[in-house]
């Protein structure tokens, strides 16, 4: 299956740590080897970096690895294809405009036969992925004012989130650079990082950072993945149907919905 990696952090923050062990398993430690994408919010602003290619043997991957690009919320995806080509317009994450900020949407799963709604946003490359990322938006701009509050958003989010989760294997991030939603059918974790901080240790590579010597006792920077990615902490597993609303580092709303049970994803698109 594909796997996911966000990040959520109090003061911008880089994520070349979890990035190098999440990239080593496209195509290196793992089989997804059918493109990678990246998000760093920069304010309203986003900095992207896509391939189709596997990120393992990417020259465009090791200069994001050593290049710190500090960021609050960051989204990265590296892809197994299933349905779609393997091609740059199918690499998450997919970004789309909506009332002046940028959306990311990075997902895990596959929906067959996924019909959209119509409207303004259409998908551009071949997935159910951004079909649904398309879908949600029109959803969302048709029936919602531009100043809905906080709670009608995330009851959106989670309402819709729990529809296509009937339909299939929904696993999501979701941003507009000022908070990251996070929604789990099968297989999602996430770990919390302040103080005191302490060194960690990466599954899929030999590297060892001491976050001590890297952060200010104020910081909380939380990561949330497909697979944890180091051997020597303690991860908190979400449950199925579990969700989680994310700012600033921190859990600010969650809860958990019924879902099917499915088994892993062999791939997403």
């Amino acid at each position: 299956m594909c796997e996911l990696l966000g990040m959520s952090a109090n003061v911008p923050t880089d994520m070349c740590f979890s990035f190098t062990g999440l990239t080593r398993r496209g195509g290196g430690t793992g089989p997804h080897k059918d493109g990678w994408g990246v998000a760093f919010y920069e304010g309203v602003g986003v900095k992207t970096f896509h391939e189709s290619l596997a990120s393992a043997d990417s020259r465009i991957a090791e200069i994001v690895k050593s290049h710190p690009m500090k960021t609050e919320v960051g989204i990265c995806h590296i892809r197994q294809a299933n349905v779609g080509d393997v091609c740059l317009a199918n690499t998450h994450p997919f970004i789309r405009e909506l009332w002046g900020r940028y959306w990311t949407f990075a997902h895990n799963g596959q929906l067959q036969g996924f019909q959209p709604a119509a409207g303004v946003y259409e998908p551009v490359g071949s997935t159910d992925s951004e079909s649904i990322f398309c879908d949600l938006l029109n959803r969302l701009r048709g029936s919602q004012p531009r100043d809905l509050s906080e709670s009608a958003l995330v009851d959106f989010l989670v309402s819709n989130s729990h529809t296509y989760a009937q339909q299939g294997v929904f696993n999501l991030l979701l941003s507009n650079g000022d908070w990251l939603f996070t929604f789990c059918t099968t297989k999602m974790a996430c770990i919390t990082r302040r103080a005191p901080f302490g060194p960690a240790r990466l599954r899929d590579e030999e590297m060892v950072v001491d976050f001590g010597t890297e952060t200010t006792p104020n910081d909380v920077v939380s990561v949330i993945v497909t697979d944890p990615l180091t051997a020597d902490e303690v991860w908190d597993v979400y449950a199925p149907g579990e969700w989680r609303f994310w700012r600033a580092g921190e859990v600010v709303q969650q809860g958990q919905v019924d879902v099917p049970t499915h088994p892993s994803p062999s791939a997403s698109q």
